[in-house]
């Protein structure tokens, strides 16, 4: 069975684009021109990825307000957006909705399918079965990589998709510094800003500190990037 994308979206035309060239690869989509009008369907059945544009008819967060609406149905749908809004203020609105990708307008469609086809990937990874081989523990962090799951000191940290791969990064090579850059790569997205690396990384030290109000393995080193803290 092809896997099924849904695109909320109020421009018939970039619809029409966007479904002609992910049909073309195979895959089963459906079109939305507004949010109530994709609730609707989604009500019934989830789509396998969601791609949401922000400003959808007269509702000028229609995007962010579905992607709420889409989380509380599913923890690990994947979801992109894809809008001709490109302020820093809205991709960190996005990614902090646990969007797995945020990409802006005018979008190559060839690009568009291959970011769509890695994330499925990333999706299969994460339902795929435990593996103990897949398991990485650093002191009293456990990474499992087929699941995509954290703990620390045997208590659950639930992190998103791209927290999960920063704190990876950092932790396979405690007290070795990973620049801006080299974090930036580690997010697979197309385009990222330092503030929003802070922002995920300040995320990520709450997250621990819920479970361990002491934690501090995470130091910042500033103007470079960050470490996690050898032994």
């Amino acid at each position: 069975m092809s896997r099924t994308i849904a695109i909320v979206e109020d421009d018939p035309d970039q619809r029409e684009n966007y479904r002609e060239a992910l049909k073309s690869h195979g895959y089963d989509v459906h079109l939305y021109r507004n949010r109530p009008e994709a609730l609707r369907a989604f009500s019934h059945r989830l789509p396998d990825l969601v791609i949401l544009d922000i400003m959808l008819e007269n509702e000028m967060d229609g995007g962010f307000d579905l992607c709420r609406e889409l989380r509380a149905m599913s923890s690990d749908l994947p979801i992109i957006f894809l809008t001709a809004r490109n302020s820093d203020i809205d991709r960190v609105s996005g990614l902090r909705l646990d969007a797995w990708d945020y990409l802006t307008k005018p979008v190559n469609l060839e690009f568009l399918v291959v970011r769509v086809n890695s994330l499925f990937r990333i999706a299969d990874t994460l339902h795929a079965p435990d593996d103990e081989s897949e398991k990485l523990t650093i002191g009293p962090l456990e990474l499992n990589q087929s699941t995509m799951s954290v703990r620390w000191n045997g208590l659950p940290v639930n992190l998103t998709l791209t927290e999960f791969w920063l704190v990876e990064a950092l932790a396979r090579r405690p007290g070795h510094v990973k620049t801006y850059d080299a974090l930036m790569q580690v997010t697979r997205q197309s385009y990222v800003e330092k503030n929003t690396i802070n922002g995920y990384v300040r995320r990520i030290r709450n997250k621990f500190k819920q479970v361990d109000p002491s934690f501090n393995m995470i130091q910042t080193v500033f103007g470079i990037g960050y470490r996690w803290q050898g032994e």
